[in-house]
């Protein structure tokens, strides 16, 4: 599936900051409210207040419009924080994957979003590269810095500690459906901290 595209706006029909905005909330709305099997344009377009032609002049499907609205939630609530050690890193990263998952849109979109992926695997592959590589490559960053200040390994495993600092939130808010508090974030970033093989920064 390629890239999502906008189509290029003809002569004086600039897309309209506002009306994107009212568009995007409306998708936001109508997944929440519906799922995205039963998300029409029609229905997002109604609650939006626009016609039909402006979904289309931003995005050519539907498949588009919720990839590229959603994404943009999620790469938004994405924290790479440099608080100066990786502890305080991973303390802040954790607080932010349980606010992405405790969302009060977003908590009911994620799972409706991962069943259909389940089934479609152009969804799965554009979520992956639209949500999960961006958030993934943010975390990166704050991993490496950690290796530059002596806290990790060189030869830490990134892909392992990138799943690592998600799996434990996710499966307590996810599958166990109980909201983290700061104790839990705490001892999971010790946790993760000591399975990592961390030390103090030199």
């Amino acid at each position: 599936m390629p890239e999502p595209t906008r189509r290029a706006p003809s002569g004086a029909a600039a897309l309209r900051a506002d009306k994107t905005a009212a568009i995007a909330e409306a998708v936001l709305d109508e997944l929440a409210e519906h799922g995205y099997g039963r998300l029409s344009m029609e229905a997002v377009a109604k609650r939006a207040g626009v016609g039909k032609s402006a979904l289309y002049r931003r995005w050519p499907s539907k498949q588009h419009m919720i990839i590229a609205v959603t994404s943009e939630l999620s790469v938004e609530l994405a924290e790479a924080p440099d608080t100066g050690s990786l502890h305080g890193d991973v303390l802040a990263m954790l607080g932010a994957v349980a606010d992405w998952l405790t969302h009060p849109r977003f908590s009911r979109i994620f799972p409706d979003l991962i069943a259909e992926a389940n089934r479609d695997p152009d969804l799965a592959q554009a979520l992956a590269r639209s949500i999960g590589e961006p958030r993934r490559s943010r975390v990166t960053d704050v991993l490496d810095r950690a290796v530059r200040r002596g806290e990790l390994p060189p030869d830490t495993d990134r892909e392992l500690a990138l799943d690592l600092l998600g799996a434990l939130v996710y499966w307590h808010v996810s599958i166990r459906g109980v909201r983290p508090d700061a104790g839990y974030l705490e001892r999971t970033a010790g946790t993760v901290l000591r399975a990592l093989g961390a030390r103090p920064a030199v």
